[in-house]
């Protein structure tokens, strides 16, 4: 008999597998999908391999096939086993990962009454009214449960099922998405000649004999205004037939891009693309990783377009990731303009629908390239030679939930899984991928000049304005008079302004001015912000909302003050200081709709504003030339945060704003505003100077134990009681301390237990540890976490 081990879609499987025995006649391969008996229930499985021999004695077998044929590749099942392995999370959680959209389906159970005319005197209330509620019907559990309540209901069922009072069964719930099927209509080969007709049906008739083709059902009526009756009485004369077509739900819109060609490479970028190609070719060892380390306007999507056009001519095809915030329309045009209707499109933008019709075209090998966020590096592309990350340093690419995983590590091990060569592109890289790359793992490209608007471009000149200088001076305007007057003379020259503010909002607190007292979510330790629209309160981390009070809620005083800035203040502050001067607002309160980015995009590349506010949306992937001036409002946003990497974040955000400025043949400027300009993250980027930073931040690193010289674990508890949060807390420090000990391990130290930053989130407490040392993973691997702990392995922020 054949065993397979099977990953089950439970909470309680964690990070093992399930030995199942595979029924006779039914044929499994590896990366099928399955229903298999767990418990009392039968859920959804994957089968992850197959073995003549079970890892426990005891089994039951497989309850069903779901689907003839596997659902995972077996490039996708090593990748999802090593993402469970690595960042210790639960295997189905990783295995979800590289499932088909809309493919978790939960198992309903049905009852029907096994001895239906037997006494039932022996059986208790709950029981026998379970019994009545049943009847002679097959019912689902559901409307037991909605009788007695689900306690109730499960204890009295699993009694009546042992037994021999009820038989169960389980269905799989409904299919959520399915391909789209479009109503056509069409003329049969017996109307060839003219009927004689009249009225809507004639108008019909000649409307589809003109076009000579299938037409939807629905475009047929919009053009002649016939209704169904009409086309009915057709069809019942033989003259025309309905069919049921699938048609593609297309996320691209291809009206108005213009195929494009290759453009003539510099003697750097022509570089990097010999190196890229060279690492295509067949040889021993695993492929390349690269680090394209090129200035913002330096030309890298155009290396990264020659070298997928290189890899489509090899007979393979490309991945591509970009992160979410910069997968503008903009950017997905340029793709799609060297690849017409070869590029498909995966982020979360997308409905269920189109990524189903996305991933299962994928699947089928119609795409050459696959372009982006962080979940598109789990698409089914076959014959996989290159994967390109762009702006690779973006913490965005790591998952917030379960599993931990970044895109970058996932995509290296992809890669080496399937023989494909992977790009890292940045203008401001990670400090570990670059120290990775001077350490020798990757190898490093350089692009040191803008190709735009012209080879050898100057990067715009930048100017760092200290804000306490303009306090000073008597300037107590969010605008310093250099930015201000930059601003003036961007506007009258006709040209395009980009004000940069990583904070949305209005007031970022409200404080009394009697008592001090602040406005918080009650659910989160954290003030709420001020939102100008709709004169709301609203929480940015667990999106509590509440009116403003008209006094204080602790002294009643009615003197509340609004403190701090937002991109909604800084708007009204545009409006009047810059009251001619027209203008966009791009941040999250306003792209909740689907196109919103689009729209705001299109108008701003239409000249329809001369200035745009935004957050870190207006940082990446923007690519305007009449954008002459950058004006970063506030540089300190995140320079003083508790976090080792404050410094690296602050002089990306600073350098990638910085590098909007300038594409045109006019030039650009950049003004920063900040309260601390001697730090080195920001005399780094005015000068434009990436190796400069990296060489201080790097020493910093070492000195103080911090990556890229250690590998870190974040382990963080959280409870709705501070107490229990904390004694937990300490007694998950006392287990590791002592597993360090009964195991000699040396080089491990551990930081905490402490309040998390944000110590209540919605409505629990939170505690963490630090672990620090060279393999967490590995040293962690045996130890039990119970419910309420998250590990994230190599987090990127620690806040």
């Amino acid at each position: 008999m054949e065993y397979a081990e099977v990953s089950v879609n439970s909470p309680v499987a964690r990070r093992r597998t399930f030995s199942y025995a595979v029924p006779p006649g039914m044929t499994l391969h590896p990366g099928q999908a399955v229903l298999v008996p767990f418990g009392e229930r039968v859920l959804q499985g994957i089968v992850i391999e197959l073995a003549p021999v079970p890892a426990v004695p005891d089994t039951r077998e497989i309850a069903g096939v779901i689907g003839a044929e596997p659902v995972l590749s077996s490039h996708h099942l090593a990748l999802a086993r090593w993402i469970s392995d690595y960042y210790l999370a639960p295997l189905f959680d990783a295995v979800s990962l590289v499932l088909p959209p809309g493919f978790e389906r939960k198992a309903l159970a049905f009852l029907r009454a096994a001895r239906p005319d037997a006494d039932v005197s022996s059986l208790n209330d709950d029981q026998r009214h379970v019994l009545d509620v049943v009847g002679s019907q097959r019912v689902a559990l559901r409307q037991v449960e909605k009788a007695l309540g689900k306690r109730k209901a499960a204890a009295a069922v699993s009694a009546l099922v042992r037994q021999g009072w009820l038989e169960r069964s389980y269905e799989l719930e409904p299919v959520r998405i399915k391909p789209r099927q479009e109503l056509y209509i069409s003329l049969t080969e017996s109307a060839a000649e003219l009927p004689k007709l009249s009225g809507k049906t004639a108008v019909l008739y000649e409307f589809l004999k003109e076009i000579s083709r299938p037409v939807a059902w629905a475009e047929a009526r919009k053009q002649t205004g016939v209704a169904k009756a009409a086309a009915s009485a057709l069809e019942r004369r033989g003259l025309v037939t309905f069919s049921e077509v699938e048609v593609r739900r297309e996320p691209i819109s291809y009206d108005g891009i213009r195929p494009s060609s290759p453009l003539s490479l510099t003697t750097a970028q022509k570089s990097a693309f010999d190196a890229i190609r060279a690492g295509m070719q067949d040889g021993p060892g695993a492929p390349p990783v690269f680090l394209l380390h090129g200035v913002t306007g330096s030309g890298k999507t155009e290396v990264y377009l020659q070298a997928l056009a290189e890899a489509v001519r090899r007979g393979k095809k490309g991945i591509v990731l970009v992160p979410e915030i910069a997968l503008t329309p903009q950017t997905i045009e340029r793709f799609a303009a060297r690849f017409p209707r070869r590029v498909a499109v995966l982020h979360s933008r997308l409905s269920l629908g189109e990524q189903f019709d996305e991933w299962h075209r994928i699947r089928r090998g119609e795409f050459d390239v696959v372009i982006g966020s962080r979940s598109a590096i789990f698409a089914p592309q076959p014959d996989l030679g290159l994967v390109i990350i762009d702006e690779e340093h973006e913490w965005t690419y790591k998952q917030e939930t379960s599993p931990h995983y970044h895109a970058r590590d996932a995509a290296i091990r992809l890669a080496e899984l399937a023989g494909a060569v992977v790009v890292l592109g940045s203008a401001t890289p990670d400090v570990t991928t670059y120290y990775r790359a001077q350490q020798g793992d990757f190898n490093l490209l350089t692009l040191p000049e803008r190709v735009v608007p012209a080879v050898g471009a100057a990067l715009p000149a930048v100017e760092v304005v200290d804000m306490r200088e303009e306090l000073k001076a008597g300037n107590r305007s969010v605008f310093s008079r250099s930015l201000s007057g930059a601003i003036n003379e961007a506007v009258a020259a006709r040209e395009q302004v980009i004000l940069f503010l990583n904070r949305r909002g209005g007031a970022t607190t409200v404080q009394c001015r009697h008592c001090g007292f602040v406005l918080r979510c009650r659910r989160c330790e954290v003030p709420l912000a001020h939102h100008i629209a709709g004169d709301i309160l609203t929480c940015h981390q667990c999106n509590y909302k509440t009116r403003v009070p008209q006094s204080c809620p602790n002294c009643a005083s009615r003197q509340l003050r609004f403190l701090g800035m937002g991109t909604q203040k800084l708007e009204q502050e545009v409006k009047y200081t810059f009251p001619r001067a027209r203008h966009l607002r791009w941040d999250s309160d306003v792209t909740a709709g689907r196109s919103a980015h689009e729209v705001i995009l299109r108008k701003f590349r239409d000249r329809e504003a001369e200035i745009l506010i935004g957050t870190q949306m207006v940082a990446k992937g923007l690519d305007i030339p009449s954008v002459t001036l950058v004006g970063v409002v506030s540089a300190d946003t995140s320079l003083n945060l508790p976090d080792f990497r404050a410094g690296e974040r602050t002089f990306q955000l600073l350098s990638q704003v910085a590098g909007r400025a300038g594409r045109g043949k006019a030039g650009g400027r950049v003004v920063i505003q900040t309260f601390s300009p001697e730090h080195y993250a920001v005399r780094a980027a005015a000068r434009h100077d990436y190796v400069a930073f990296y060489e201080e931040e790097i020493e910093y690193r070492r000195q103080l134990h911090n990556p890229p010289f250690v590998r870190l674990a974040r382990l963080l508890y959280a409870h709705p009681n501070e107490a229990a949060s904390r004694r937990e807390a300490e007694r998950m420090q006392e287990v590791l301390l002592g597993e360090i000990n009964a195991r000699g391990i040396g080089g491990i130290s551990i930081i905490g237990p402490a309040p998390a930053f944000i110590q209540r989130l919605r409505g629990r407490f939170r505690w963490q540890l630090v672990l620090r040392g060279p393999e967490p993973t590995s040293f962690l691997a045996g130890i039990q976490f119970p419910q309420g702990w998250t590990v994230d392995i190599d987090p990127v922020s620690l806040i």
